[in-house]
Formats: structure tokens, C-alpha cells, sequence
């Protein structure tokens, strides 16, 4: 899953997590070491718990004051998770992640529909939150009538976005996004859920690569002129497109291990080196180190990897294909 601070493969296989699960893209620029080619070294167990083999009821809390453009973009790829589009599509690679089955041999599901959204624009826990805090930003939207979420245990799932005028826990420091579980004694149950933050204000050199030059490449900012040959974002906009392929990172770990006890390297359930943690950075063949992969471009020069619907384009990171044992996205070039 989502490893707590960076999660960056260093070759020898040491990772950096802390609890909690999180995503970073940080230090990938340089440091990041992945296994992009396929790989033996790596141990990557079933613990015998469950993965979301049912439909999933994917509930979106939209935390803060969010640009509807933004929300667009974000509905559209939830959208072609289960939706039809040319090839290689959103749903081409998800099938990677329906790879991995639970002890009965049943697949991640295929089925991902938005099935409610939650708006808490008067920031009913503040501007900041701690990772603890999203549960109850949870528990607002399941208990605020008339217009509360449903609290499903059975099959549905939370993702809470914050918007770009809140900080969070680790934000922009060690993480961009994570995932967990809820606890009983703050939400009532026990359900998975997940948070992404909008970076584009706050740290996109950090959690919109490679649309933005990290901060330590010696690269200008995007505002400046010349020398700045950053990878265009296929939505327009560097921070939502960097928090598609977080939020897909997330969705592909939470479905692979929504309970920290099902699909994961390593011995630590705390410290868990997950599905799309292998992958880091990788967004085509040949990438690794630093380099995304061979990936498409527009007529604009936007890079793309996978199609949606609506005729959009998005850069999702690769996840790791355990039947071919290295990292895998449906623009692979074999």
C-alpha cells in the first residue's frame, strides 16, 4: 500500500514508512529505485486478509473550498476505472491490480462507481488536519443530515480530497497521499478509506512530478521562462493531475490491502511495501531512477499514459504485475 513517509525501493530494498500508509512522491526525482524489469529479489506475500473482491461504492468528501474544473477532472477518472475507452485505457490498467485475489481465489473487483459526495466546505475540523483528524472528517459527512454519506461496511469506501488552502499531517513533507482503515470508536466501523491532497499551491515539485520540477533539481518553477522543459499535464492543470495518479496509487493499494493484512512485502504490517510502492515513479517502459518511461504525448506536448472517458487523458504510475513479477501498465512497449 501506501507507504508512510517516502516509500522510494532503494535497490537494496530498504524503505521508509511510518503508520498509516502514505504516498510521496518526493525524492523519486533522484534517489528512487524501482524494479521496472522483472524481479526475483522481492517478497511480495499474501497474508491471508481480505482484498475488495465486491463492487465498490466509492464515496468522495470533498474537504475545503474546490474548483468545480477540478472536481471534473477527478470524477471523470473515477469513471474510467470501470468504464470503456480506447486502449490503453484506465480500465486496462486497472485489470493489473484485479490480478491479486483473496484466499478464496475471488479477483479485486472490476466495478468502482461513485456512489455519493460529500461537499465539507466550511472545514468542520479546520484548515488543519492530522492523519487521525480524516476520520473525522468521515464521521462529519456520515452524520450530517439531511445530506450525510451512507456508512457502508460492506462495500464501500472513502476518499476524503482536501483542497488547496488546507495543510495536513506530513503534507508536502513525507507524504501525499495515504490510506487506512476507520476505527469504531471514531466513525462507528471499521471501513477503508484513503486521502489525497491537492499539491499545486503547496508542493508540486513534491507531489505533482513530473508535471513540476522538484524543488532541489536546480530546475526553474513553472512561471519562469526559458530552460524549463517540464512535462505539460494532460488536464491542464499540474496539482489535479498530479493527485489522479495519487489517488490511483491509493485506490490500487486500498483494493490490494484495505485492511494492512493482505497483499504486501516485508514482515511489518505497519511499515508495508505495497503494490503500487514498487512502482514508483514508473509510468512506462524503461523507466526507473529518475526517468518516467516512454510515454505518450499530445498534439500539445502534454505526456499521457492511459485514456478516458470523455476523450481525457491522464499519467497514472505503473502498479507491480504479480504474474509477471515486475512493474506493468498497459502502455508497455512488450
Amino acid at each position: 500500500m501506501q507507504k508512510l513517509h517516502f516509500h522510494f525501493l532503494l535497490l537494496s530494498l530498504s524503505c521508509c514508512f511510518v503508520l498509516a500508509l502514505s504516498w510521496s512522491q518526493s525524492q523519486q526525482f533522484s534517489h528512487a529505485k524501482n524494479y521496472e524489469g522483472s524481479s526475483d529479489l522481492l517478497d511480495l506475500d499474501y497474508h491471508m486478509g481480505p482484498v475488495l473482491a465486491s463492487p465498490i461504492n466509492l464515496y468522495i468528501i470533498w474537504y475545503g473550498h474546490w474548483n468545480w474544473r477540478h472536481q471534473t477532472t477527478i470524477r471523470d477518472f473515477i469513471y474510467s476505472l470501470s468504464s470503456s475507452s480506447s486502449f490503453p485505457s484506465v480500465a486496462d490498467w486497472w485489470r493489473t491490480v484485479r490480478l491479486y485475489t483473496d484466499q478464496t481465489g475471488s479477483n479485486i473487483t472490476g466495478s468502482i462507481v461513485l456512489s455519493g459526495e460529500f461537499y465539507d466546505s466550511r472545514y468542520s475540523q479546520g484548515r488543519y488536519l492530522s492523519r487521525l483528524g480524516i476520520q473525522s472528517v468521515i464521521k462529519k459527512a456520515v452524520t450530517s443530515h439531511p445530506r450525510a454519506l451512507p456508512l457502508n461496511p460492506y462495500n464501500g469506501v472513502y476518499l476524503v480530497l482536501s483542497s488547496s488552502d488546507v495543510q495536513v499531517q506530513d503534507f508536502c513533507r513525507a507524504v501525499c497521499g495515504f490510506h487506512y482503515f476507520t476505527f469504531p470508536t471514531i466513525v462507528g466501523v471499521t471501513v477503508p478509506y484513503a486521502w489525497v491532497g491537492y499539491s499545486g499551491t503547496q508542493c508540486p515539485g513534491m507531489c505533482a512530478y513530473p508535471f513540476a520540477w522538484p524543488k532541489y533539481s536546480g530546475r526553474p518553477p513553472p512561471s519562469t521562462n526559458g530552460g524549463n522543459n517540464i512535462m505539460g499535464a494532460p488536464n491542464g492543470d499540474p496539482g489535479v493531475d498530479g493527485m489522479i495518479s495519487v489517488i490511483a496509487h491509493e485506490l490500487a493499494e486500498m483494493s490490494s490491502n484495505p485492511l494492512v493484512n493482505a497483499w504486501y512485502a516485508g514482515d511489518d504490517p505497519t511499515a508495508p511495501t505495497e503494490i503500487a510502492d514498487l512502482c514508483m515513479g514508473v509510468y512506462g517502459s524503461g523507466g526507473g531512477g529518475g526517468y518516467i518511461g516512454n510515454v505518450y504525448k499530445d498534439s500539445w506536448g502534454n505526456g499521457y499514459n492511459v485514456n478516458g472517458v470523455k476523450g481525457r487523458r491522464f499519467l497514472v504510475q505503473w502498479v507491480w504485475n504479480p504474474v509477471k513479477r515486475r512493474c506493468f501498465g498497459p502502455n508497455a512497449m512488450d
